[in-house]
Protein backbone atom coordinates (compact mmCIF):
# COMPACT_ATOMS: atom_id res chain seq x y z
CA UNK A 1 0.00 0.00 0.00
CA UNK A 2 1.67 3.31 -0.77
CA UNK A 3 0.26 6.73 0.33
CA UNK A 4 1.72 9.53 -1.48
CA UNK A 5 2.25 11.84 -4.47
CA UNK A 6 1.40 11.51 -8.11
CA UNK A 7 2.84 13.98 -10.56
CA UNK A 8 4.28 14.41 -14.07
CA UNK A 9 8.30 14.39 -14.87
CA UNK A 10 9.08 17.05 -17.11
CA UNK A 11 12.91 15.90 -18.17
CA UNK A 12 15.28 17.68 -19.85
CA UNK A 13 18.98 16.34 -20.70
CA UNK A 14 22.02 18.35 -20.65
CA UNK A 15 25.62 18.19 -21.15
CA UNK A 16 26.40 19.93 -17.86
CA UNK A 17 24.14 21.62 -15.08
CA UNK A 18 23.80 25.56 -15.90
CA UNK A 19 24.97 28.11 -13.57
CA UNK A 20 22.56 30.90 -12.09
CA UNK A 21 21.32 32.87 -15.35
CA UNK A 22 22.73 30.81 -18.02
CA UNK A 23 20.82 29.13 -20.95
CA UNK A 24 22.20 26.28 -22.25
CA UNK A 25 20.48 23.92 -24.89
CA UNK A 26 19.15 20.59 -24.07
CA UNK A 27 19.82 17.20 -26.00
CA UNK A 28 16.67 15.52 -25.10
CA UNK A 29 13.22 16.11 -23.26
CA UNK A 30 10.79 13.38 -22.05
CA UNK A 31 7.41 13.70 -19.99
CA UNK A 32 6.94 11.02 -17.68
CA UNK A 33 4.18 10.25 -15.06
CA UNK A 34 6.60 10.14 -11.64
CA UNK A 35 5.66 11.73 -8.33
CA UNK A 36 7.44 9.83 -5.52
CA UNK A 37 4.17 8.03 -4.74
CA UNK A 38 3.74 6.92 -7.97
CA UNK A 39 7.52 5.92 -8.59
CA UNK A 40 7.23 3.48 -5.75
CA UNK A 41 4.30 1.91 -6.02
CA UNK A 42 5.51 1.53 -9.75
CA UNK A 43 8.24 -0.22 -8.26
CA UNK A 44 6.39 -2.69 -5.85
CA UNK A 45 4.34 -3.76 -8.87
CA UNK A 46 6.87 -4.86 -11.00
CA UNK A 47 8.79 -6.24 -7.86
CA UNK A 48 5.57 -8.93 -8.12
CA UNK A 49 3.40 -7.43 -5.17
CA UNK A 50 -0.42 -6.58 -5.82
CA UNK A 51 -0.39 -2.47 -4.87
CA UNK A 52 -2.93 -0.06 -4.20
CA UNK A 53 -2.19 3.56 -4.21
CA UNK A 54 -3.66 6.96 -2.12
CA UNK A 55 -3.29 10.14 -3.90
CA UNK A 56 -4.58 13.62 -5.53
CA UNK A 57 -4.53 14.17 -8.91
CA UNK A 58 -5.54 17.68 -10.89
CA UNK A 59 -8.41 17.97 -13.74
CA UNK A 60 -6.49 18.27 -16.45
CA UNK A 61 -4.57 16.56 -19.04
CA UNK A 62 -1.80 15.87 -16.46
CA UNK A 63 -3.66 13.84 -14.19
CA UNK A 64 -5.68 11.91 -17.11
CA UNK A 65 -2.30 10.84 -18.24
CA UNK A 66 -0.97 10.16 -15.09
CA UNK A 67 -4.19 8.13 -14.09
CA UNK A 68 -3.78 6.30 -17.27
CA UNK A 69 -0.83 5.41 -16.30
CA UNK A 70 -1.06 3.97 -12.99
CA UNK A 71 -3.91 1.50 -14.44
CA UNK A 72 -1.81 0.27 -17.00
CA UNK A 73 0.64 -0.62 -14.42
CA UNK A 74 -1.94 -2.49 -12.49
CA UNK A 75 -2.08 -0.56 -9.44
CA UNK A 76 -5.36 -0.48 -7.40
CA UNK A 77 -6.43 3.60 -8.34
CA UNK A 78 -9.92 3.43 -6.53
CA UNK A 79 -8.35 5.88 -4.02
CA UNK A 80 -6.42 8.18 -6.43
CA UNK A 81 -9.32 11.20 -6.32
CA UNK A 82 -9.21 14.03 -8.98
CA UNK A 83 -9.43 17.18 -7.74
CA UNK A 84 -11.30 19.92 -9.24
CA UNK A 85 -9.81 23.27 -9.71
CA UNK A 86 -6.26 21.87 -9.12
CA UNK A 87 -3.61 21.02 -11.14
CA UNK A 88 -1.99 18.15 -11.30
CA UNK A 89 1.54 18.03 -9.34
CA UNK A 90 4.46 18.55 -11.82
CA UNK A 91 8.21 17.88 -11.08
CA UNK A 92 10.98 19.98 -13.70
CA UNK A 93 13.86 17.95 -13.55
CA UNK A 94 17.22 18.49 -15.27
CA UNK A 95 20.11 15.35 -15.47
CA UNK A 96 23.75 15.80 -16.98
CA UNK A 97 25.53 13.83 -19.17
CA UNK A 98 27.01 11.92 -15.56
CA UNK A 99 23.58 11.21 -14.57
CA UNK A 100 23.37 13.98 -11.56
CA UNK A 101 20.17 15.79 -11.62
CA UNK A 102 18.60 19.04 -9.80
CA UNK A 103 14.93 18.70 -9.88
CA UNK A 104 12.00 21.37 -8.91
CA UNK A 105 8.67 19.69 -7.39
CA UNK A 106 5.47 21.95 -7.71
CA UNK A 107 2.60 19.65 -5.56
CA UNK A 108 -0.27 20.77 -7.12
CA UNK A 109 -2.77 18.62 -6.33
CA UNK A 110 -0.56 16.30 -4.12
CA UNK A 111 -1.26 19.06 -1.63
CA UNK A 112 -4.55 18.29 -1.37
CA UNK A 113 -4.60 14.93 0.16
CA UNK A 114 -6.50 15.07 3.50
CA UNK A 115 -6.72 12.48 6.45
CA UNK A 116 -10.21 12.63 5.26
CA UNK A 117 -9.01 10.92 2.08
CA UNK A 118 -6.91 8.82 3.52
CA UNK A 119 -9.26 7.38 6.15
CA UNK A 120 -11.55 6.71 3.18
CA UNK A 121 -8.99 3.90 2.35
CA UNK A 122 -8.79 2.56 5.98
CA UNK A 123 -10.01 -1.14 5.10
CA UNK A 124 -6.99 -1.09 1.89
CA UNK A 125 -4.49 0.19 4.48
CA UNK A 126 -5.81 -1.76 7.30
CA UNK A 127 -5.32 -5.22 5.33
CA UNK A 128 -2.25 -4.01 3.19
CA UNK A 129 1.35 -6.02 4.17
CA UNK A 130 2.85 -3.03 4.33
CA UNK A 131 2.22 1.04 4.25
CA UNK A 132 4.80 2.85 2.31
CA UNK A 133 4.87 6.93 2.11
CA UNK A 134 7.08 9.97 1.98
CA UNK A 135 6.67 13.62 2.30
CA UNK A 136 5.65 15.14 -0.96
CA UNK A 137 2.08 15.37 0.61
CA UNK A 138 0.58 16.84 3.98
CA UNK A 139 2.47 15.43 6.93
CA UNK A 140 -1.10 15.32 8.41
CA UNK A 141 -2.01 13.00 5.36
CA UNK A 142 1.18 10.95 6.32
CA UNK A 143 0.20 10.75 9.82
CA UNK A 144 -3.11 9.31 9.42
CA UNK A 145 -1.99 6.83 7.23
CA UNK A 146 0.65 5.27 9.08
CA UNK A 147 -1.71 5.54 12.46
CA UNK A 148 -3.85 3.94 10.64
CA UNK A 149 -1.59 1.33 10.07
CA UNK A 150 0.47 0.66 12.86
CA UNK A 151 -3.22 0.27 15.00
CA UNK A 152 -3.73 -2.61 13.08
CA UNK A 153 -0.12 -3.98 12.91
CA UNK A 154 0.82 -3.08 9.48
CA UNK A 155 4.41 -2.23 8.56
CA UNK A 156 4.98 1.01 8.27
CA UNK A 157 8.14 2.35 5.90
CA UNK A 158 8.45 5.52 5.70
CA UNK A 159 10.68 7.62 2.90
CA UNK A 160 11.09 11.17 4.68
CA UNK A 161 11.81 12.62 1.18
CA UNK A 162 11.87 15.72 0.83
CA UNK A 163 13.31 15.78 4.44
CA UNK A 164 11.55 18.26 6.95
CA UNK A 165 10.93 18.17 10.62
CA UNK A 166 8.83 15.14 12.06
CA UNK A 167 8.27 15.19 15.27
CA UNK A 168 9.24 12.14 17.14
CA UNK A 169 5.72 10.93 18.07
CA UNK A 170 5.34 9.68 14.13
CA UNK A 171 9.05 8.36 14.50
CA UNK A 172 7.95 6.12 16.67
CA UNK A 173 5.40 4.59 14.89
CA UNK A 174 7.42 4.43 12.08
CA UNK A 175 8.95 0.41 11.91
CA UNK A 176 11.49 1.41 8.85
CA UNK A 177 12.55 4.60 8.29
CA UNK A 178 14.73 5.22 4.71
CA UNK A 179 16.55 8.45 3.93
CA UNK A 180 18.99 8.60 1.68
CA UNK A 181 22.19 10.33 2.85
CA UNK A 182 20.98 14.15 2.75
CA UNK A 183 17.85 13.44 4.33
CA UNK A 184 19.77 11.57 6.89
CA UNK A 185 21.68 14.25 7.33
CA UNK A 186 18.43 16.80 7.49
CA UNK A 187 16.81 15.16 9.98
CA UNK A 188 19.94 14.98 12.03
CA UNK A 189 22.64 17.57 11.52
CA UNK A 190 24.95 14.59 10.89
CA UNK A 191 26.89 15.14 7.52
CA UNK A 192 26.46 11.93 5.99
CA UNK A 193 29.37 11.36 4.09
CA UNK A 194 30.33 7.63 4.52
CA UNK A 195 29.14 4.76 5.87
CA UNK A 196 30.45 5.32 9.30
CA UNK A 197 28.82 8.46 9.94
CA UNK A 198 25.31 7.26 8.18
CA UNK A 199 25.12 4.46 10.94
CA UNK A 200 25.43 7.42 13.54
CA UNK A 201 22.73 9.37 12.07
CA UNK A 202 20.72 6.22 11.88
CA UNK A 203 21.15 5.97 15.43
CA UNK A 204 20.09 9.28 16.50
CA UNK A 205 16.98 8.31 14.00
CA UNK A 206 16.39 5.13 15.92
CA UNK A 207 17.08 7.45 19.20
CA UNK A 208 14.03 9.13 18.49
CA UNK A 209 11.89 6.43 18.02
CA UNK A 210 12.68 4.35 14.39
CA UNK A 211 12.67 0.35 15.27
CA UNK A 212 14.62 0.24 12.15
CA UNK A 213 16.92 2.58 9.54
CA UNK A 214 18.24 2.28 6.15
CA UNK A 215 20.42 5.05 4.94
CA UNK A 216 20.77 4.66 0.91
CA UNK A 217 24.51 6.46 -0.51
CA UNK A 218 24.13 6.60 -4.01
CA UNK A 219 26.46 4.48 -5.95
CA UNK A 220 28.00 3.43 -2.40
CA UNK A 221 25.27 1.42 -1.56
CA UNK A 222 22.84 1.69 2.16
CA UNK A 223 23.94 0.97 5.91
CA UNK A 224 21.26 -0.62 7.98
CA UNK A 225 21.18 -0.58 11.38
CA UNK A 226 17.91 -2.38 13.67
CA UNK A 227 18.21 -3.53 17.69
CA UNK A 228 20.46 -6.57 16.65
CA UNK A 229 22.35 -5.29 13.45
CA UNK A 230 24.66 -3.40 11.57
CA UNK A 231 24.09 -4.14 7.98
CA UNK A 232 26.43 -2.57 5.01
CA UNK A 233 24.27 -3.03 1.62
CA UNK A 234 26.75 -2.96 -1.40
CA UNK A 235 25.90 -1.30 -4.73
CA UNK A 236 25.24 -4.17 -7.92
CA UNK A 237 27.95 -3.09 -10.73
CA UNK A 238 26.17 -1.25 -13.44
CA UNK A 239 26.77 1.84 -15.69
CA UNK A 240 24.67 4.77 -14.24
CA UNK A 241 23.17 7.67 -16.65
CA UNK A 242 20.37 8.85 -14.82
CA UNK A 243 20.20 9.03 -10.74
CA UNK A 244 16.62 10.07 -11.39
CA UNK A 245 13.90 7.94 -9.01
CA UNK A 246 16.25 5.26 -8.27
CA UNK A 247 15.67 5.63 -4.47
CA UNK A 248 12.09 5.40 -5.13
CA UNK A 249 13.15 2.07 -7.03
CA UNK A 250 15.06 1.08 -3.81
CA UNK A 251 11.73 1.60 -1.32
CA UNK A 252 9.56 -0.06 -3.37
CA UNK A 253 11.48 -2.70 -4.00
CA UNK A 254 12.33 -3.10 -0.70
CA UNK A 255 8.83 -2.54 0.79
CA UNK A 256 7.34 -5.04 -1.58
CA UNK A 257 10.10 -7.59 -0.57
CA UNK A 258 8.97 -7.09 2.78
CA UNK A 259 5.42 -7.09 2.37
CA UNK A 260 6.13 -10.67 0.59
CA UNK A 261 7.79 -12.10 3.89
CA UNK A 262 11.37 -11.75 2.86
CA UNK A 263 13.88 -11.29 5.12
CA UNK A 264 15.55 -8.12 5.92
CA UNK A 265 18.91 -8.93 4.01
CA UNK A 266 17.52 -10.68 1.24
CA UNK A 267 15.13 -7.61 0.79
CA UNK A 268 17.80 -5.26 1.26
CA UNK A 269 20.14 -7.07 -1.42
CA UNK A 270 17.05 -6.95 -3.77
CA UNK A 271 16.35 -3.09 -3.07
CA UNK A 272 19.94 -1.93 -4.10
CA UNK A 273 19.47 -4.30 -7.37
CA UNK A 274 16.81 -2.26 -8.50
CA UNK A 275 17.72 1.07 -7.29
CA UNK A 276 21.24 0.25 -9.33
CA UNK A 277 19.01 -0.73 -12.54
CA UNK A 278 16.93 2.68 -12.36
CA UNK A 279 20.24 4.68 -12.94
CA UNK A 280 20.94 2.75 -16.58
CA UNK A 281 17.99 4.43 -18.03
CA UNK A 282 16.64 7.37 -18.75
CA UNK A 283 13.42 8.96 -16.69
CA UNK A 284 11.60 8.29 -13.42
CA UNK A 285 8.71 5.21 -13.67
CA UNK A 286 10.23 4.63 -17.40
CA UNK A 287 13.29 3.17 -15.83
CA UNK A 288 12.24 1.48 -12.82
CA UNK A 289 12.93 -2.37 -12.93
CA UNK A 290 10.77 -5.97 -13.49
CA UNK A 291 11.13 -8.65 -10.36
CA UNK A 292 12.98 -10.93 -13.30
CA UNK A 293 15.19 -7.96 -13.90
CA UNK A 294 16.43 -7.67 -10.35
CA UNK A 295 16.96 -11.58 -10.42
CA UNK A 296 19.08 -11.56 -13.37
CA UNK A 297 21.25 -8.62 -11.66
CA UNK A 298 22.08 -10.48 -9.04
CA UNK A 299 22.22 -13.93 -10.34
CA UNK A 300 24.97 -12.30 -12.82
CA UNK A 301 26.63 -11.07 -9.65
CA UNK A 302 26.37 -13.43 -6.81
CA UNK A 303 28.96 -12.47 -5.40
CA UNK A 304 27.35 -9.47 -3.26
CA UNK A 305 26.06 -10.26 -0.35
CA UNK A 306 25.46 -7.98 2.67
CA UNK A 307 28.16 -6.99 4.91
CA UNK A 308 27.86 -7.39 9.08
CA UNK A 309 29.41 -4.05 10.27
Amino acid sequence: MVVGSFSLDLTARVSRMPLVGETLLGTGFQMVPGGKGNNQAVAAARAGVPTACVGCLGQDDFGERVLEFARSQGLDVSHLSTQAGAATGVAQITVDDSGQNAIVVVPGANWTLTPALVRAAAPLIRGAGVLLTQLEVPLEAVQEAIQLARGAGVRTVLNPAPARPLPDALLAQVELCAPNEHEAGQLTGISVESPASALRAAEVLMGRGCRSVVVTLGARGAVYLDGARRLLVPPLPVTAVDSVAAGDAFCGTLAASLARGEDVEAALLKASAAGGLATTRAGATSSLPTEAEVERLLGVHPQVAVEKL
